[in-house]
């Protein structure tokens, strides 16, 4: 027993989840600890963060195809290795620059009648976007490429793999900012800047070992070229036997740049073919996403991102005009870290039991009559909505007057948005709950509307990230091997897109008076992508998407659609 047991922690699987442990730990401290650095130097103004959360949501919009191609075209271990070094490097940099200004800010707003803490500004959040770009082409390596093949041939351990996962990230999200939180509280922000960059020091020199021990365990990782180069050889020559021409044929290869084909044959590049190269593969990458079999399932995981039913800044100011703590607050956000974990341990029971693209639409189900329940909120007692009140009235004067309370994260803890324990000036101008004045509102909201709706959106947890696995776990069996980069880089973009659009709404909307018009919105959205989704699994399965039997663990999932021969 005991050799199993030390084989277990010495196993390439164990080591895969310790460095994700890590890499995830320090993410989720940066991103939280970024947005409240950002307000401290700006006079406790959202601006800075605001601009910082624009920045990383547009590089990665735009970027996505062009990072997910970068991980295609180079060996594994090299991404690896390349991301998770500019990555951390970028974080001790910037940490080093708020320390810096954290010490001099005095004396930096006299130099040059303060362009130069300008620049630092716009230093900060440059390197922190170029941060968060490398550990987007961290997770698209290891998560949706290094995990398939460390799994091998076997899918159910995949699906247990990904679950386990998804467990350390929800673990770490609530955690990593707690633990940071409270350097920051007891200690100073320049304290907690230190404490970041030697901690992601630290780290960046652990993970570095794991990523090679890992891939000195799994010989097939060192595979991937020789994958790349066959698959690139079979689409030659199809297009060969459709009458090619040779001088094609030869151009084709030399825009691989990747098989070797010709090595001594060094082709020159004009200047306008490099410019160009960058939006032909991002052209390439979105027309290659919209040509997969399971383009409809992975749009209707991004459309579950258009969405203010989740602990983001705006749903957690929304609670405050009606009248919940901070304390109650953070009891619903582990309550919901709880329920997320639930539907991990969900999804691999129904995958066993039902077969992946059936736990799909289980998924999908449980999670919208969950939100059903938000829908509802709307309705009842307690409820500001009132569409006769403009959004715009006197929203200028709103955006300033007020001061934010510190952030807190989220269980989602998405990249550059801020997580206010306050309300935000775009929903009432005020950081005060509704009902902490007992002159200024004699009487309490009630609570039934309220409730129903985080009671809606904690529940549809279960179903939530059973659903993201599922979408997760067919990207990775049905794209294939030399496309996984660049099709998982344009999901990461078409999430990234559909989170923009929901907080435009909310912009177009801020007013609490609103919001439920902004709950319905959310539900609207959530159910076209589970339609998306049912479509797909239409496709796929056609009239036996409704039988639900308990495949042999043992025999091929119902995950590859018709026509896709792409293994995992």
């Amino acid at each position: 027993r005991l050799g199993s047991v030390v084989a277990y922690f010495t196993s390439a699987k164990f080591l895969l989840y310790l460095g994700h442990a890590l890499s995830t730990w320090g993410d989720r401290m940066w991103h939280f600890a970024v947005s409240v650095f950002l307000v401290e130097l700006y006079g406790n103004s959202l601006l800075l963060t605001a601009v910082y959360g624009l920045v990383v949501a547009g590089s990665v919009l735009l970027l996505g195809a062009i990072i997910g191609d970068w991980v295609d075209k180079n060996s594994r271990l090299k991404v690896a290795q390349t991301s998770l070094v500019v990555q951390n490097a970028s974080v001790i940099l910037c940490g080093i620059i708020l320390m810096t200004i954290f010490l001099f800010k005095t004396q930096l707003l006299t130099l040059y009648h303060g362009w130069l803490l300008t620049v630092c500004y716009i230093l900060v959040i440059t390197i922190a976007n170029i941060a968060n770009l490398a550990s987007t082409a961290t997770a698209i390596t290891i998560q949706r490429d290094w995990i398939v093949v460390v799994a091998g041939e076997d899918r159910s351990k995949l699906a247990d793999m990904n679950a386990t996962i998804r467990r350390i990230d929800q673990l770490t999200n609530i955690l990593a900012p707690m633990a940071v939180g409270q350097i920051m509280t007891f200690g100073s922000p320049m304290i907690g800047c230190g404490f970041i960059s030697g901690w992601n020091l630290m780290s960046m020199c652990v993970e570095y070992l794991l990523l090679w021990k890992v891939y000195q365990k799994t010989p097939t990782l060192a595979l991937k070229s020789a994958k790349v180069e066959e698959s690139e050889l079979k689409q030659l020559n199809v297009k060969k036997e459709s009458d090619v021409k040779p001088a094609e044929g030869v151009q084709l290869i030399v825009e691989k740049d990747v098989t070797g084909f010709e090595p001594q044959q060094e082709k020159e590049v004009s200047c306008t073919a490099r410019i160009a190269e960058p939006f032909i593969t991002f052209r390439d990458g979105w027309v290659a996403y919209y040509n997969q079999p399971v383009f409809l399932a992975g749009m209707g995981l991004a459309f579950l991102y258009m969405t203010v039913l989740g602990f983001d800044c705006i749903t957690t100011g929304y609670a405050y005009t009606q009248g919940l703590s901070g304390s109650v607050l953070s009891l619903l956000m582990g309550a919901s870290a709880v329920t997320g974990i639930m539907g991990t341990v969900a999804f691999t029971w129904l995958r066993r039991k039902c077969g992946l693209i059936r736990t799909g639409l289980i998924s999908g189900v449980a999670q919208f009559a969950c939100l059903v329940l938000c829908a509802i909120s709307v309705f009842m007692p307690g409820s500001p909505l009132d569409l006769t009140v403009s959004p715009f009235a006197d929203i200028s004067a709103r955006l300033f007057e007020s001061e934010p309370l510190p952030t807190i994260a989220s269980p989602e803890d998405k990249p550059g948005m801020v997580f206010a324990t306050g309300m935000p000036s775009l929903l009432n101008g005020s950081t005060t709950p509704a009902n902490s004045d007992p002159e200024m509102s004699p009487e309490p909201v009630p609570l039934i509307s309220v409730s129903l709706l985080f009671a809606g959106v904690i529940a549809a947890r279960v179903g939530l990230w059973s659903f993201d696995l599922t979408v997760t776990q067919l990207l990775q069996e049905n794209v294939v091997e030399s496309e996984r980069g660049i099709i998982n880089g344009v999901q990461n973009s078409m999430n990234y897109l559909l989170d923009l659009l929901h907080f435009i709404m909310v912009i177009l909307a801020p007013n609490p008076e609103a919001f439920g018009l902004l709950v319905l919105i959310s539900v609207s959205f959530v159910a076209m992508g589970h339609i998306m989704y049912f479509r797909f699994a239409q496709k796929s399965l056609g009239k036996q998407l409704f039988v639900c039997c308990t495949p042999d663990p043992k025999a091929v999932s119902d995950s590859t659609p018709p026509g896709n021969t792409s293994t995992v």
